[in-house]
C-alpha cells in the first residue's frame, strides 16, 4: 500500500458524514446541554461530595477533580495519615488561611447544607466559616455563624438555606493559624423550583406562625419563610391587625422573605404605628439575587396610627423576594399585615404549605451543645425544633438531652396554663412516643425542661411547653419546690431590662421519687436521670447577643439531685458550667470566644 495515509483520512471523513448524518435532528441543541457537571447524589437525591475520589498531596493552590466535580485548594490538600479524621481513606486538610472552593454550580439550589469537621491530630483549636455563592463565585455570602474546631474527632454542622437556582459553596479557615483541620462528607439537599404556569396572587396575613421575641430569626409561614429582626408576630389589644396577629417591627427591624417567587405586578400590605407609639419611617425593597443586594421600591414613607394600605408596582418577571426596613423612631414601634404579591407564577416553592416547620434559631444563638442535627440515623442526638424552644432528645432515654430556650419580656402575656400534655407526633412515626399517662403512679412528676410561665404570649405557645418530648421524670420535691423557684428567679431578672438564654436537662441513671428509688417507667421505655441541671445566661437586652457576652456577664449553673430529699433553697446547688460540662459531655455556649468562654464557665455565681 503506496499511501496509508490517504486511506485513513477517507476512512475518518466517512466517519464524519455518518455522524453529521445521524445527527440532523438534535442540530438545534445548545452546546451548553453538554457542559453539565457529573454530579454525585446518595439515595435520598442530595448531593454529596465525600472527597475519596480526588488526590492533592501539597499545600501550594490548585485545582482537584473529584466524583461530584472540581474544587480549588488554596492551602488544603487530601489527607490519608492516621491523624487525619475522615470517614473512608482520606478527607479535606486545612492549614493556616485555607479555602476549597467548588468550582461548579449545583442548579437546583440548596435547603440546607451539612459537612462534618475536627481537628488534625493533636493540633489546638481553630476554626471556619461556610460561604455561598449564587452567581458562579462572584460574590459570596457567609452562612452561618463561624464554627470554632475544638474536638479530635468527627462533629457535624448543619445549615439551614432556602436558596433557588445555581449555588456553590466554599469553606474558608478563619483563624489563619498553623493549626489543621479537617472537612469531610458534604451533604446538600436540592431546592428545585416547579413551575406550573398559573398566575396567581399570594397573601400574607401572619396568622398561622408564632414568633414571641425580638431577636432575629426565621418563621415558616404558608406562604413561604420569613426572616424577622428586632420584630415578632404580635397578638396584644396595642397590635392594628385585622384578625388576631401582626408583625410587630422595632427600632430599626426588618420583615424580609426568606424565598423567591417568580414574577410580580405589584405588592400591597396594610401598616399602622403600635399602640400610641410615635410615627416611624420605613422602606420597601426588592432583591432579584436571592437577597444579595436590595433595590429600593418608590420614596421612604411614613406610618401614623390607623392601619392603612400600602401599594407599590414591582412589573417584574424575575425570581424575585421583598422586604420592609425600619429607618427612625428607634423605641417606636409599627404593625405590618395582609402582604399580598400580585400577579406572580405559582411555582412548587413557598406556597400552600398545611403544616409549615418552625424555626427555633433563636434558642440556639450561643451555640448547639451536642452538635445535635434532624437526622434519624442520630437517634440519641435528634435536633428537634419548635418556635418556643429548641432540644437534642434521644430516642432511647425518651427524653431530652437538652432543652435551650431564649427569654425575655417580649415571650410573656396573660395566657393561662393549658395543662394539655400530650406525646409529640413531630418525632419519627417508627420511635415510641411517650404518652400523657406514662409517667402515672410512678412517683415523679413530669417536669417541664422550658417552663409552661416561660410562654404565656399566646394560647399555642403555651399548649407547645406540654409536650412530652419537653417532659423529663423529676422527684417531686425537685420540681414542685427547688426548681419551681430557680425557674420564678429567672422570670424576675426580666424585671431589670434583661434577656436570658437557658439551657435545662438531666443526666445519670435513677432518682428517688415519692415511691422510693426508681431507674425507668412505661417498661424501661423512659429513663430517670439522677441529677437535673440548669445553666442560665443573663444579659441586658439587646442585639448582636453573642458579641456581647464578656467575662462580666453572669452565668448560673445548677446540678440538682433527683431526690425527694432535696431542699427548696436552689442556691445550694449552685456549680459550674465547666462542672455540668464534665457530667454531661456537652459544650456550653461555643459560639462565644473561648477566651470569654473560659472565665464564665469556671467560675461559681454569686447570688
Amino acid at each position: 500500500m503506496k499511501n496509508p495515509n490517504y486511506f485513513k483520512y477517507l476512512l475518518l471523513m466517512q466517519v464524519f458524514l455518518f455522524i453529521i448524518g445521524c445527527s440532523t435532528d438534535e442540530s438545534e441543541i445548545s452546546d451548553d446541554s453538554f457542559s453539565e457537571v457529573n454530579f454525585t447524589l446518595n439515595q435520598a437525591g442530595n448531593f454529596e461530595e465525600n472527597f475519596e475520589n480526588g488526590f492533592k498531596s501539597a499545600y501550594a493552590g490548585g485545582m482537584v477533580s473529584f466524583s461530584g466535580g472540581d474544587w480549588y485548594f488554596t492551602n488544603a490538600l487530601t489527607g490519608s495519615l492516621s491523624s487525619d479524621l475522615k470517614n473512608g481513606n482520606q478527607s479535606v486538610r486545612m492549614v493556616s488561611n485555607a479555602v476549597i472552593t467548588m468550582n461548579y454550580d449545583l442548579p437546583e439550589g440548596a435547603k440546607y447544607l451539612s459537612l462534618q469537621y475536627g481537628k488534625f491530630g493533636r493540633d489546638k483549636q481553630t476554626s471556619f466559616q461556610v460561604y455561598y455563592s449564587s452567581d458562579s463565585g462572584n460574590s459570596w455570602q457567609t452562612l452561618g455563624n463561624e464554627i470554632l474546631v475544638k474536638k479530635s474527632f468527627l462533629e457535624t454542622a448543619t445549615f439551614s438555606l432556602n436558596v433557588v437556582g445555581n449555588i456553590r459553596f466554599e469553606i474558608r479557615k478563619t483563624d489563619g493559624s498553623n493549626e489543621r483541620l479537617n472537612i469531610d462528607d458534604i451533604v446538600v439537599e436540592p431546592n428545585p423550583v416547579t413551575t406550573t404556569g398559573n398566575i396567581i396572587d399570594i397573601s400574607e396575613d401572619y396568622e398561622a406562625g408564632s414568633k414571641g421575641s425580638y431577636s432575629a430569626g426565621t418563621v415558616d409561614l404558608p406562604s413561604g419563610i420569613w426572616y424577622l429582626e428586632e420584630a415578632l408576630l404580635g397578638s396584644l389589644d396595642n397590635d392594628r391587625k385585622t384578625g388576631n396577629k401582626s408583625v410587630r417591627i422595632r427600632d430599626y427591624g426588618i420583615l424580609e422573605m426568606n424565598y423567591d417567587v417568580l414574577g410580580a405586578q405589584s405588592v400591597s400590605f396594610n401598616h399602622a404605628v403600635y399602640g400610641t407609639d410615635g410615627s416611624s419611617d420605613w422602606e420597601f425593597q426588592m432583591s432579584t439575587d436571592q437577597g444579595s443586594s436590595w433595590i429600593t421600591l418608590g420614596t421612604q414613607n411614613s406610618t401614623s396610627t390607623n392601619l392603612q394600605t400600602a401599594n407599590f408596582d414591582v412589573n417584574s418577571s424575575n425570581n424575585v423576594r421583598f422586604r420592609i426596613v425600619k429607618l427612625s423612631g428607634s423605641g417606636d414601634r409599627i404593625n405590618i399585615d395582609d402582604f399580598t404579591i400580585y400577579s406572580t407564577e405559582e411555582t412548587g416553592e413557598g406556597t400552600g404549605e398545611e403544616n409549615p416547620t418552625v424555626s427555633g434559631a433563636v434558642h440556639l444563638t450561643m451555640g448547639n451543645p451536642s452538635a445535635a442535627i434532624t437526622d434519624i440515623n442520630f437517634p440519641n442526638n435528634y435536633l428537634l425544633e419548635k418556635e418556643e424552644y429548641v432540644m437534642s432528645y434521644s430516642r432511647d432515654k425518651g427524653t431530652a438531652n437538652w432543652v435551650s430556650w431564649h427569654l425575655d419580656e417580649a415571650w410573656l402575656g396573660s395566657a393561662s396554663r393549658q395543662d394539655d400534655f400530650r406525646s409529640d407526633s413531630s418525632l419519627p412515626s417508627s420511635w415510641y412516643q411517650v404518652g400523657a399517662t406514662d409517667y402515672q403512679y410512678s412517683g415523679f412528676d413530669r417536669g417541664h425542661l422550658c417552663p409552661s410561665a416561660d410562654r404565656t404570649l399566646s394560647v399555642d405557645d403555651n399548649s407547645n411547653t406540654f409536650y412530652m418530648t419537653n417532659m423529663m421524670p423529676q422527684a417531686p420535691s425537685n420540681n414542685r419546690y427547688a426548681w419551681a423557684n430557680l425557674e420564678s428567679y429567672c422570670r424576675s431578672m426580666l424585671d431589670g431590662g434583661n434577656e436570658i438564654y437557658i439551657i435545662s436537662g438531666g443526666y445519670g441513671l435513677g432518682g428517688d421519687g415519692a415511691n422510693g428509688y426508681a431507674e425507668y417507667l412505661a417498661d424501661g421505655k423512659i429513663q430517670i436521670p439522677s441529677n437535673t441541671w440548669k445553666v442560665i445566661m443573663i444579659i441586658p437586652d439587646g442585639t448582636d447577643d453573642v458579641n456581647r457576652v464578656t467575662t462580666s456577664t453572669r452565668v448560673i449553673a445548677i446540678d440538682m439531685p433527683n431526690s425527694n430529699s432535696v431542699t427548696s433553697d436552689w442556691t445550694q446547688y449552685l456549680t459550674t458550667v465547666d462542672d455540668i460540662e464534665a457530667a454531661t459531655g456537652y459544650d456550653f455556649f461555643d459560639l462565644v470566644p473561648d477566651s470569654i468562654e473560659n472565665v464564665i464557665e469556671s467560675n461559681i455565681d454569686s447570688i
